[in-house]
C-alpha cells in the first residue's frame, strides 16, 4: 500500500503534525473519541519532552486507543501522530518476550529470567573481583521512568560504589544543563509552556519544534494566529516548516551563531534597549574569573558588528538588527530551543549567550518571558537530570564531589560514609571509548548494561565504538531487536510504559504519573523489577528492596524513597505523592515541597517560588534570601542571588568545510519518527508514511554534482559514510546538506559519518555539523522497504 506523506497526515487527524505541513486544524482532535474500551487510564505520551497527558483505552485486557487528556496543561487534550499511534507498537511480533542469553555458536538462547540474572549477576561479580568497582558501567535512557534511574543510579553508586553511570540524555541535554547552572545557578528553565501565550516575541533557536516538539508547535501556531503582531524570529540554517509562520528567519552556517548572539546584544546595547536596573540588581558579568561592567561588556562585543557577522555566518545583517528590536523592546520574549544549539563543541556557550539576551534586557521573571530549552526525550528532565543519572551527580541534581550532599545521600540511603565515590565517572563517550574485552588492556570498563536506549545506532562516529560493545560483556534492555541486541550477550526483555506505570517528568518541570494499564506481553518484566533483582542477586537486597511482583508497590516505593532524598532541595518534589499524583488531571510542577503546594510556574520570584518561604531548603544549603529582594538566583555559587552574563568569545564548529569535504551535514528528526525507529517503524501507518532516510540537497550543488531527486548520493566524512537517496529542495542553504537519522538500514544510518568532538564543559558530542563530501552513485533505487531489525540473531553488518 502506498500513501503519501501529506494523506497520512491528513488522515491520521494529528492536528499539529497536519498544521506544520500546511493542513488546516481541526477543532477537536480528540483521535479516539468514541472507541470501545473497558476502561481509559491516564497517563503521559511515550515520545517527545513535551510531556502530553494522555488517557489509554484498555478493552479484553489489551491497549486499544490513546486520546488525549483536555486537562492536561501540556497540550490540552491534542496529540502528535506519534502519540496517539504509540500502542500499536505494543503488539507488533518482533517484541521481545523472553530473556535470551548469547551461545557459543552467537545465536542466542531463550532462558528463565532466574537463568539469566544469575547469568549478569554472576559476570558483574566476576568483572568486578578482576577489575575493580569501575569495570561496569550502566548507560539509561531519557525515556526510562524516573524509579527506573533512581533504582539503576542507586545500584551502581550506593551498591557498587561505582560513578560509571550515564544517560543518553548527555548526548542531547547536556549543553542545556551546562548552560543553567553556569548562568543561574541551577538546572531547568525558569518559566514553562504557559509563557508561551503571554509572549510577544518568540525567539526559535536550533529547533524545527513543527516536527519534534508538534503538539508545543501547535501552542506557538495558535498564539500567532491570535495575536497577529506577536513576532516570531527563527535562527537555524535550515528554512524548515516552522519558519513557515516566522515573521523573521536568520539563516546561519551550522555551529556560527555565537557571533549572531553577540551581534544581537551589540544592537542591543548601542541602542539603549538593555536594562541596565535589571542587569544590576540579578546579574553580573564575567569571564569566570573576573566581573565587569557595563562598559567592558559593551567593549567585548564590540567587534560584532551584523556586517561582520553577516560575513561569518551568512545571517544578513538586517536581519539581526531586526531580531535585536523586535527581542528587546517587545514586552515579554520567550527564547525556544533544543539540539540544534546544544548538540555542539560549544553548546554550553551558545546557551550562555541565549541566557545573556535575557539578561541585558530583563526579559525573565514576568509572563511570557523565559529561556527555554526543550527537551527531546520524554524524561530527560525527571529521569536523569533530577535523579542525577550522569556520572557527576547525585539525586537532587548536585554533583557527587560535593561533600556534605554525598553525605546526605549515603546517610538516606544507609549506607556506610565514604562508599559514594567522590570521583566522577566516565561521561558517555568516553565511556563507550573505554568499553572493551577482557583481553584489552587498553578498556578499562569490560561490561555494560543498557536500559531504553539503542547506542549502536545513536552514538556520533559509530565505527568507533561497535567493537568495544561487542567484545564487552553487554546486557541490554529493550522491548525490540535493535542494532545493540545485535552485539550484546544477554537480552532481557522489558514492559511497555503502559505495562509498567511510572513517573515521567517532562521540560517544563511537570512531573506526571501514568498508571499500570495492561499486563506485559509473555515473560516481559519492568525495569525496576529487574534492577532489583539483579541488586538481591549481588547481595545489595536491602538497598533496593522494591522487587516484588507489583510493579505499581514498586515503584511507589522507589518514587517515595526518591522525593524523600531530594525534599529539601531547589528540585523538590515532596509534596507530589503518588497518592497525589494519582488525582492529578496535569501533573505537578517542582518546587513542589508539601502536599498542599500547587506546584511552581515562575523559579526565583518572591510570592510564586516557594524556596523562598522554605526553612529546610535554605538551612540545607545555607541560603539567606534578602527580604528585599523580589527576584532572587538562589543557587548562585557567589551567594548573590545573581546570575552570570558572560563573555564568552566566538568559538565555530570542531568541523568546517574544506577542499576535500566542502559541505557541512546537519541531521534532525522527522515528525513521524522516534529516534532510532525502534517503536515508530513498527506502527504500520508511520513506517508507510516515512519508510527510510533521504540527503537533503540544496538545487545548486544538486545541479552541480548532477543530482536529481531520487538519485542514490554517497555522504562520507572522515569517519565513514552513509548512502541514501537525494532530496533536492530548498529548504537548506547552499552549502548544507541534512539527513534524518532513524533509519535502521545499515548503508543509511548517518551516524556513521556524524562528529564525536565533545563540548569541554558539557561533554555532550557534536551531532548537528560534520564536514562531508557527496557523490552521485547511481539513478533512483526503491529503498522504501521499511527495514527494521527483526531477527534477534541477524548480526550487526
Amino acid at each position: 500500500m502506498s500513501i503519501s506523506r501529506r494523506t497520512f497526515l491528513k488522515a491520521s487527524v494529528a492536528t499539529a503534525a497536519a498544521a506544520s505541513v500546511g493542513i488546516a486544524m481541526p477543532k477537536n482532535a480528540e483521535a479516539a473519541r468514541g472507541a470501545d474500551v473497558d476502561k481509559w487510564v491516564k497517563g503521559a505520551c511515550r515520545f517527545c519532552g513535551t510531556g502530553c497527558g494522555v488517557y489509554i483505552g484498555v478493552k479484553d485486557g489489551k491497549v486499544v486507543a490513546i486520546k488525549g487528556n483536555p486537562d492536561a496543561q501540556t497540550n490540552f487534550g491534542f496529540l502528535c501522530v506519534k502519540g496517539f499511534l504509540a500502542y500499536k507498537c505494543m503488539y507488533h511480533p518482533d517484541r521481545l518476550t523472553e530473556p535470551m542469553i548469547r551461545q557459543s555458536n552467537g545465536k542466542f538462547k531463550k532462558v528463565s529470567w532466574d537463568k539469566a540474572l544469575d547469568t549478569v549477576a554472576d559476570k558483574f561479580k566476576e568483572l568486578h573481583k578482576k577489575y575493580g568497582k569501575d569495570a561496569v558501567a550502566y548507560y539509561g535512557s531519557g525515556q526510562a521512568m524516573t524509579e527506573e534511574s533512581y533504582t539503576f543510579n542507586k545500584l551502581f553508586k550506593g551498591g557498587f560504589g561505582s560513578n560509571m553511570v550515564e544517560g543518553n540524555p548527555r548526548l542531547c541535554m547536556a549543553s542545556a544543563v551546562g548552560g543553567y547552572i553556569s548562568s543561574f545557578g541551577s538546572d531547568e528553565p525558569v518559566g514553562a509552556y504557559a509563557d508561551i501565550e503571554y509572549s510577544k516575541c518568540l525567539f526559535i533557536v536550533g529547533s524545527n519544534a513543527s516536527e519534534c516538539h508538534p503538539v508545543l508547535f501547535r501552542r506557538i501556531m495558535r498564539h500567532k494566529m491570535k495575536n497577529p503582531d506577536v513576532k516570531i524570529i527563527v535562527c537555524e540554517p535550515r528554512k524548515t516548516t516552522t519558519s513557515k509562520i516566522a515573521d523573521l528567519w536568520l539563516p546561519v552556517d551550522p555551529g556560527t551563531d555565537l557571533a549572531v548572539f553577540h551581534a544581537m546584544a551589540k544592537v542591543i546595547m548601542d541602542n539603549n534597549w538593555h536594562n541596565e536596573r535589571f542587569m544590576n540588581e540579578n546579574a553580573r558579568i564575567t569571564n569566570g574569573k573576573e566581573t565587569f561592567d557595563i562598559a567592558a561588556y559593551k567593549e567585548f562585543i564590540k567587534d560584532f558588528t551584523p556586517e561582520k557577522v553577516e560575513k561569518l555566518t551568512r545571517c544578513p545583517a538586517d536581519n539581526i538588527r531586526q531580531a535585536a528590536e523586535w527581542f528587546a523592546n517587545s514586552g515579554a520574549s520567550t527564547s525556544l530551543w533544543t539540539m540544534g544549539l546544544n548538540q555542539r563543541t560549544r553548546g554550553v556557550w551558545a546557551n550562555n549567550l541565549i541566557h545573556n539576551l535575557h539578561l541585558i534586557t530583563g526579559n525573565l521573571f514576568k509572563p511570557g518571558a523565559d529561556s527555554f530549552s526543550l527537551t527531546g526525550q520524554p524524561n530527560a528532565c525527571g529521569g536523569v537530570r533530577e535523579t542525577g543519572t550522569l556520572c557527576h551527580l547525585l539525586p537532587g541534581t548536585k554533583p557527587v564531589t560535593l561533600d556534605k550532599w554525598r553525605s546526605h545521600i549515603e546517610k538516606e540511603w544507609g549506607i556506610k560514609p565514604g562508599t559514594i565515590n567522590p570521583k566522577p565517572g566516565f561521561h558517555t563517550m568516553k565511556m563507550f571509548d573505554s568499553l572493551g574485552g577482557e583481553k584489552d588492556t587498553s578498556k578499562p570498563i569490560k561490561g555494560m548494561i543498557t536500559c531504553t536506549t539503542n547506542p549502536a545506532q545513536s552514538l556520533p562516529n559509530l565505527n568507533k565504538y561497535i567493537d568495544g560493545m561487542r567484545d564487552s560483556f553487554l546486557v541490554v534492555i529493550d522491548i525490540f531487536p535493535t542494532r545493540t541486541t545485535q552485539l550484546a550477550d544477554v537480552v532481557l526483555p522489558a514492559a511497555f510504559i503502559y505495562e509498567k506505570g511510572g513517573v515521567y517528568g517532562c521540560s517544563e518541570r511537570r512531573s506526571q504519573l501514568t498508571e499500570k494499564c495492561v499486563e506485559p506481553m509473555g515473560n516481559a518484566k519492568p525495569d525496576v523489577w529487574i534492577a532489583a533483582q539483579i541488586a538481591k542477586r549481588m547481595g545489595l537486597e536491602k538497598l533496593i528492596p522494591w522487587n516484588s511482583d507489583d510493579s505499581m508497590k514498586n515503584n511507589e516505593m522507589a518514587w517515595s524513597e526518591y522525593i524523600r532524598v531530594t525534599k529539601d532541595t531547589d528540585h523538590t518534589l515532596a509534596g507530589a505523592t503518588y497518592s497525589r499524583l494519582k488525582k492529578e488531571k496535569a501533573g505537578l510542577q517542582w518546587p513542589c515541597p508539601t502536599t498542599d503546594h500547587p506546584g511552581t510556574y515562575k523559579r526565583y520570584v518572591r510570592g510564586m517560588d516557594p524556596m523562598f518561604e522554605h526553612e529546610g531548603f535554605q538551612k540545607k544549603f545555607g541560603i539567606k534570601m534578602p527580604l528585599d529582594r523580589q527576584f532572587y538566583f538562589y543557587m548562585d555559587s557567589k551567594g548573590e542571588g545573581k546570575a552570570n552574563i558572560w563573555l564568552r568569545p566566538y568559538a565555530g564548529p570542531a568541523e568546517v568545510p574544506s577542499a576535500e569535504f566542502p559541505f557541512y551535514l546537519t541531521t534532525g528528526r522527522v515528525i513521524e519518527q522516534w529516534h532510532t525507529g525502534t517503536m515508530t517503524m513498527r506502527i504500520p501507518e508511520i513506517a508507510r508514511a516515512h519508510p527510510n532516510g533521504y540527503i537533503e540537497v540544496h538545487p545548486d550543488d544538486a545541479k552541480k554534482y548532477g543530482i536529481i531527486s531520487g538519485d542514490m548520493v554517497e555522504v562520507t566524512s572522515i569517519r565513514g559514510k552513509s548512502i541514501l537517496p537525494a532530496h533536492v529542495t530548498k529548504v537548506s542553504l547552499p552549502g548544507i546538506l541534512f539527513v534524518p537519522w532513524h533509519d535502521q538500514a545499515m548503508d543509511r544510518m548517518i551516524n556513521f559519518v556524524c562528529n564525536d568532538a565533545v563540548d569541554p564543559g558539557s561533554k555532550e558530542p557534536e551531532f548537528k555539523i560534520a564536514a562531508v563530501k557527496i557523490k552521485r552513485i547511481s539513478g533512483p533505487k526503491d529503498v522504501a522497504d521499511k527495514y527494521i531489525v527483526s531477527d534477534i540473531n541477524s548480526s550487526f553488518s
